[in-house]
């Protein structure tokens, strides 16, 4: 994260599913990432309980949350990257001004409204904020991003602060234009079989 510039310092925070019963790992609390190790990743259960020597991230509850009310993602990435957090202060949501939008999983990618770090408020707003939807904004916060795997979380985490800073530079110029909805539904619909399938040899 801190190499790809979406985050520095001890800033924002990383988790995987780790099963079905909702225990997943996290990044600690306060711990530079330069320095962490293996044994530093922190184990956290349903019930906000941990093992190891270390605090799990202070926002642990919404990664717990967002586990719990989607099945289909398994690895999380939040930070405090520059330009989605410069649209984020000012309660911006990201539009269709460019299709890759679409790569966020809708014709948007929304703000989730302000509440206080590490909150069980925050969580419920970011929970709402990603219905639907495979990363948000958080207002004078942050962003956060979402994947079947940890990989792609971090994937699309760079992609969001690519896209904020194309829109943060768009936006220089006036408000641009947006692609309509009826597109935006063609490049979602495009996205779900998007790169290698199995099985599939045709490249058009």
């Amino acid at each position: 994260m801190n190499a790809s510039g979406i985050n520095q310092g001890k800033s924002g925070n990383v988790s995987a599913r780790l099963n079905a019963a909702g225990d997943f790992l996290i990044t600690p609390t306060g711990v530079e990432y330069d320095r962490l190790r293996v044994e530093s990743i922190v184990e956290v259960h349903a019930d906000g309980s941990h093992v190891g020597p270390l605090l799990p991230s202070s926002e642990w509850r919404f990664h717990r949350d967002i586990y719990a009310a989607r099945e289909d993602i398994s690895g999380i990435v939040h930070t405090h990257s520059a330009y989605a957090t410069s649209l984020a202060v000012h309660g911006r949501s990201i539009p269709a001004f460019h299709y890759m939008i679409a790569a966020a999983g809708g014709h948007d990618i929304p703000c989730a409204p302000y509440e206080t770090f590490g909150t069980q408020a925050l969580s419920d707003s970011v929970v709402a904020a990603l219905r639907d939807r495979q990363a948000c904004l958080m207002a004078h916060h942050g962003m956060i991003a979402c994947g079947k795997d940890l990989a792609r979380a971090i994937a699309l985490a760079v992609e969001v602060e690519t896209l904020s800073q194309m829109y943060w530079q768009a936006l220089q110029m006036g408000e641009p234009p947006l692609l309509d909805r009826a597109e935006m539904d063609r490049v979602i619909d495009k996205f779900r079989t998007y790169g290698q399938q199995p099985g599939k040899t045709d490249t058009t």
